[in-house]
């Protein structure tokens, strides 16, 4: 206990929804978690000002207050656990949690307690609900005696949650006490000046703005001004609204003899457009251009909060004032390129990955790929790499391709790299210490060789032993199906199916090559039907023929997925990290499990099945209209071969 207490499956309440993680309370304070990897919290023990627990429905609540006037909710505690926690604060923090009573009557009739940047709503004694005024956008009066709240949306919290809190009306009639006014100024004025003293709204001036920027992802041009608090993208189909706290980090990256340069803002969470989630702002700016401009900002500000952090005016190349203005707003960390140089493009490689051609920068603790899909990959992350010979260009070496296996065991295969970049990237790989995987020897060695050692020896007839290893795997494999294949003839079922049909096994066509031994078998007699007229086939060698596997057309559309597939698909991993060594049948079966309990007849269950059979309908559309244009042009080829012959 004197280390600490580590628990799991605790979630991180913020705007909008919950994230969940791990979280561990030590002597030195608590440090909580997100699952599957992302920005961290961390509460000093010296900045905790109160503990509160809240019984909340199926667990509790550990509500922290910082000295700065943050406040984090930790929920799902078990009972049995509060009890050990708060000695644990008491004896190792000095300070004893208190505990929160909810009032559960339902009344929407109180007061309102302003604590830091937290508004709580009271009945009688107990709390009703709580909001942070650091989440409100929007503060108007309606009338006379109505306030009304809105509330951050489309932002980097609660990208994943289903339903979010949008807005909120406080009615404030004349009488009330707490917020005493006059025939000029109401109470619900009062309350509202309140508020717009506390709240993040958007009547702050921002302190920068640059207009026209492309922006890669989200693909569009946009204005983006910086303010105080948060960042502001305005396109002409889309607004975002992006808080600092939710800049992990910032990436401004030169693309040599290139016109442009790359600064990525790294989210956590990533914002939204739509269904797609981006954790990576891609920003494309002109190298050569020159921003020159004052900041809106008090003088104040830049020489207590800013000092030695801004400066009044500035005028330099566009990126570089754009990252230096931001990482002092957002106090977010930047990397720039490394040691690392390549032959063609100064700091990246150029390759492709999933069909996108990019680059990738290997940077001095990470990979990244860019534009399209933006993919970063930390060295901490990486379980091995391999360097592989690219044969899609026939047998020659003008081209490599790098294999990035995590420890996740999630692979990214990068593609069509240029000979001449293997020396610098083999030895940036090996100056890092990560494992390089040798593909000739097939033991998984992190030595220099096997394709390697073929990128090395510059001879473009040299034998690629990853070609070979592959080849003499063919030659030892029974060659018994490729020998039977015979491609039939339509028969009018579906192009796509490649099921084979109950016995489809290889047998004797004729063929006088040696076949491999095969176990005897004991002769048994069955008795032959009666009145079934035997085929001519079977008359001459007393057998029959065995239906043959019909080839599947590459050009044949993808069959439609199923609901449970594309959920199959969002759960695999998340279900590999909840159970360590699971076995791939295991996987499969949890995976049924959740999708059977997903299909209770509740709301709360049906809804979280609708966005998987949503796309499974998508999918069955998109394959209907594809093999309607597949079969047509297939009757079309097969008219105009009948008539050339």
């Amino acid at each position: 206990m004197a280390e600490g207490h580590v628990f799991n499956s605790i979630s991180l309440g913020g705007r909008g929804g919950t994230n969940i993680g791990q979280i561990k309370v030590h002597s030195g304070g608590i440090v909580w978690k997100k699952q599957g990897g992302g920005k961290a919290v961390e509460v000093d023990r010296s900045n905790i000002s109160e503990i509160f627990w809240t019984k909340v429905p199926r667990s509790n609540q550990l509500g922290v207050r910082s000295k700065d006037g943050l406040y984090y909710k930790f929920i799902g505690f078990r009972d049995q656990e509060v009890a050990s926690l708060t000695n644990f604060f008491r004896s190792s923090c000095g300070i004893t949690p208190e505990e929160k009573q909810l009032s559960i009557t339902g009344h929407n009739w109180g007061e309102v307690d302003f604590n830091g940047n937290m508004l709580a709503f009271l009945v009688g004694s107990k709390q009703a609900f709580e909001i942070s005024l650091a989440d409100v956008s929007q503060t108007q009066m309606q009338g006379k005696n109505d306030v009304l709240l809105e509330f951050h949306v489309d932002d980097t919290t609660g990208a994943n949650e289903k339903d979010s809190l949008m807005e909120i009306s406080f009615h404030i009639p004349n009488s009330n006490t707490q917020f005493v006014g006059d025939e000029n100024r109401p109470s619900a004025q009062v309350f509202y000046d309140k508020i717009m003293s506390m709240a993040d709204v958007d009547a702050e001036e921002a302190v920068v703005t640059f207009d026209g920027i492309a922006i890669l992802t989200p693909r569009g041009r946009y204005s983006v001004e910086l303010h105080l608090s948060f960042l502001r993208l305005q396109g002409q189909a889309n607004d975002f609204k992006i808080q600092y706290s939710s800049v992990v980090r910032l990436f401004c990256l030169p693309k040599s003899n290139q016109p442009h340069t790359f600064v990525v803002i790294t989210l956590d969470p990533p914002i939204r457009k739509g269904q797609t989630l981006y954790p990576h702002i891609v920003m494309q700016f002109e190298t050569d251009c020159v921003f020159e401009g004052d900041l809106k900002i008090s003088e104040e500000l830049l020489n207590t909060k800013y000092k030695d952090k801004l400066e009044p005016s500035y005028k330099g190349l566009i990126h570089d004032v754009f990252t230096n203005v931001l990482r002092a707003l957002a106090s977010a960390k930047v990397t720039r390129p490394g040691k690392f140089r390549s032959c063609q493009d100064g700091y990246a490689v150029k390759s492709s990955l999933k069909a996108e051609d990019g680059v990738l920068y290997p940077l001095e603790k990470s990979f990244f790929f860019l534009p399209k899909p933006p993919t970063l990959i930390l060295h901490e992350e990486i379980d091995y790499v391999e360097f592989q010979r690219h044969v899609a260009g026939g047998s020659n070496m003008h081209y490599f391709d790098l294999l990035i296996r995590l420890k996740t065991e999630q692979e990214h295969l990068f593609r069509n790299i240029q000979r001449n970049e293997y020396h610098n990237l083999f030895d940036f790989i090996s100056s890092k210490g990560l494992k390089i995987m040798n593909l000739g020897d097939g033991h998984g060695q992190s030595t220099e060789g096997g394709v390697s050692a073929v990128l090395r020896s510059g001879d473009d007839d040299a034998v690629d032993p990853h070609l070979e290893r592959i080849r003499n795997a063919a030659v030892d494999e029974s060659d018994e199906e490729d020998e039977d294949f015979v491609a039939d003839k339509d028969d009018g079922g579906s192009p796509t199916d490649d099921s084979e049909e109950e016995g489809s096994d290889a047998s004797d066509t004729g063929d006088e090559k040696e076949r491999p031994a095969k176990k005897e078998k004991k002769d048994i007699t069955l008795p032959k039907p009666s009145g079934k007229k035997k085929s001519k086939d079977e008359e001459e060698d007393g057998t029959k023929k065995r239906k043959q596997k019909k080839k599947k057309d590459p050009n044949a559309p993808k069959r439609a997925m199923s609901g449970f597939m594309f959920f199959s698909q969002a759960e695999r991993e998340n279900t590999k990290k909840e159970n360590p060594g699971i076995s791939f049948l295991e996987i499969g079966k949890a995976l049924g499990e959740k999708w059977r309990n997903m299909s209770a007849e509740s709301s709360d269950t049906a809804e979280e099945k609708e966005p998987y059979e949503a796309k499974a309908r998508a999918d069955k559309k998109r394959y209907k209209d594809e093999i309607g244009g597949y079969k047509s042009t297939q009757t079309a080829n097969a008219a105009s071969a009948v008539e050339s012959d």
